[in-house]
């Protein structure tokens, strides 16, 4: 009834919101991109997207829809690789950078775990810009993290907002400098506020810096200072903070995945874990 290629092309909708950005994705022209949408609804017999020209957005049905869809893909990837009797083998040197230490990641890995049980699976868990470093010097394998929306490097996972959180109780002075939470150098949400502060001329300290996702939630939910954070991530029992505090807007952080350089071993594994991570990517986000 339902189509794998008309399948995969509405996950990469529905995790970019772009008709643009999935066609790039998937290395399809847009015009095809809307044909699989269009044939898909056809047969489901309901819209999964409201669109305009501005923004794309998942309907109710679009939202069920896409639940349905990773079982579906899920059982036909098995099924595809039981009969053609092609096994995933080999290690895999996996990064993920502390944003994802909170969410739904480990249900992924143990289900590609379960799928590929011939492929030994090393993870490492760092700052973004730490593990694009390894990275480019052959430490790792595959890797999913943060970039700057400009920066080319890696395949989209999804776009977010970067957002001001702390605790809910926490009121900013505004004749004082912000209090920072933040990773050390060279963390990319740590850069991009203080450019955002320097911008705007406001003063600044730092309060808290960890390499950890839970010191720094520590320091947060103590009412220490603010920290910037993508606002699909945001930690329970951490806010947004409102606007009438005056902080600048921080922009937009992207959510990639990066192959290393170099074809290597592991290839096959890294394309396999990719391929599922990608699939599943909405379950990252928090609602």
């Amino acid at each position: 009834m339902y189509d794998p290629s008309q399948l995969r092309t509405f996950l990469a909708v529905a995790q970019t919101l772009s008709f643009t950005q999935a066609a790039r994705r998937l290395g399809l022209r847009q015009s095809t991109v809307s044909q699989h949408v269009r044939r898909l609804e056809d047969a489901a017999g309901r819209q999964l997207f409201s669109r305009d020209t501005h923004s794309v957005e998942l309907t109710e049905d679009g939202e069920a829809m896409l639940g349905f869809a990773r079982r579906i893909l899920e059982v036909h990837e098995q099924a595809a690789a039981f009969f053609t009797g092609t096994r995933v083998r080999g290690r895999l040197r996996f990064g993920a950078s502390e944003d994802f230490v909170l969410t739904r990641l480990p249900e992924i890995l143990e289900g590609f775990r379960h799928d590929h049980p011939e492929v030994d699976l090393e993870l490492t868990v760092e700052l973004s810009g730490t593990l694009h470093e390894q990275l480019a010097s052959g430490k790792l394998d595959l890797v999913l993290a943060k970039r700057r929306p400009e920066d080319p490097l890696g395949e989209l996972v999804w776009h977010d907002d970067l957002v001001w959180i702390g605790a809910e109780r926490l009121r900013l002075d505004p004749a004082r400098p912000v209090p920072l939470i933040v990773y050390p150098p060279p963390g990319i949400t740590r850069a991009l506020a203080l450019e955002a502060l320097e911008r705007q001329g406001r003063d600044w300290r730092i309060v808290c810096t960890s390499g950890s996702l839970n010191g720094l939630l520590a320091a947060a939910q103590a009412g220490l200072g603010v920290m910037a954070h993508s606002k699909g991530l945001i930690p329970p029992g951490l806010f947004r903070v409102p606007d009438r505090a005056g902080l600048p807007e921080l922009g937009k952080v992207d959510f990639v995945l990066v192959h290393g350089p170099r074809r290597s071993p592991a290839q096959s594994a890294a394309d396999a874990l990719a391929a599922a991570i990608l699939t599943s990517g909405a379950r990252l986000r928090r609602p």
